[in-house]
């Protein structure tokens, strides 16, 4: 009775004994403001940038004498200029597409090798090497693809192109080297260290006791990574796909090294083998051309377009998390 007593007493006086002053009241307004600050700066930004890329752009779209989704045609400088980004929207998503297709099944591979198959000595040191992939400069990449990986792709290529079975996007191209084929490998490359990371993570937190009871039923190792590790990080693969597209569609510096410009008035090709120029290295490489408000909208207008595609690629990826993981809890 005197325990039962005393242990009464402690918990009574407990609440008494608790300062709630003591519990920075204060100190959680401020941090909550500057993280609702934080936030609304970000989402400031943003609108803050795509303002400012419609504001410039106006005035050149208002003038342009060609259409602008579908021309090919980019001569800003004309008066009045004719511009059109139906080629560089072909080349940038089919360079983009191509590298994920690439890359996808390697790095979920690779996410499932260090999950589940790797022993743990040899977990860290590869996740270490994937890891540091994704933070060699874009430029390093540029310069492996077009002077070591591209001769080593030619012949590829060409039984690839004289095999094409009436494939358009196999067919001969107009180059041999910088073409988007190479281009596409090469980002395929520095993007599967992205979605692998992501990847990897997913996978690591399945719930064991999901694998057990599959285990327990007598699947085998493999049975259970289908029927548990898949279906439990199909949305995080799908996600870690977009971001990977997401990073795919706005490379600039490797693209513009590796890609063969196509001469002015060249006939267009929707081959994999061919030349041509993405969003973002048709801006790098003629930034020289920025002398004149209407030339420079025409440009600023196309980097509006790659950044309203890369803002819903990503927007699309956590769409699709933000949906999976409700449905999932």
């Amino acid at each position: 009775m005197a325990q039962t007593s005393s242990r009464q007493e402690l918990l009574d006086r407990r609440p008494q004994e608790l300062d709630l002053g003591s519990t920075g009241k204060g100190g959680d307004r401020i941090f909550g403001g500057l993280a609702k600050g934080s936030g609304l700066l970000v989402i400031a930004l943003v609108v803050f940038v795509g303002a400012f890329l419609l504001w410039l752009a106006v005035p050149a779209l208002q003038s342009n004498q060609a259409n602008f989704l579908l021309s090919r045609d980019w001569l800003p400088g004309l008066n009045p200029p004719k511009f059109g980004i139906a080629a560089l929207l072909w080349t940038t998503v089919l360079a983009s597409a191509f590298a994920l297709l690439l890359a996808v099944p390697v790095a979920i591979g690779v996410a499932l090798f260090l999950t589940h198959y790797a022993p743990p000595r040899l977990t860290r040191p590869i996740t270490y090497v994937v890891d540091l992939l994704a933070a060699v400069p874009s430029i390093i990449f540029g310069i492996w693809g077009i002077k070591e990986l591209a001769p080593k792709l030619g012949p590829v290529g060409r039984w690839l192109s004289e095999h094409n079975l009436g494939i358009p996007l196999l067919k001969p191209g107009l180059v041999d080297n910088g073409t988007i084929f190479v281009a596409g490998v090469v980002l395929a490359i520095m993007i599967m260290p992205i979605i692998a990371a992501f990847t990897r993570e997913v996978f690591s937190q399945t719930p064991r006791d999901h694998q057990e009871a599959a285990l327990a039923l007598g699947a085998t190792k493999w049975e259970v990574i289908r029927l548990t590790v898949l279906p439990y990080g199909r949305s995080g693969m799908v996600s870690a796909a977009m971001l990977g597209l997401g990073r795919a569609l706005g490379e600039t510096i490797a693209i513009m090294i590796i890609l063969s410009t196509p001469t002015p008035g060249a006939p267009f090709s929707a081959s994999l083998f061919a030349g041509g120029e993405t969003f973002a290295s048709k801006i790098a490489n003629n930034a020289a051309e920025f002398d004149s408000p209407t030339k420079t909208g025409a440009y600023i207008a196309a980097g509006m377009v790659l950044f309203i595609l890369t803002f819903a690629v990503n927007a699309l990826a956590r769409l699709i998390l933000h949906q999976t993981g409700r449905k999932q809890r």
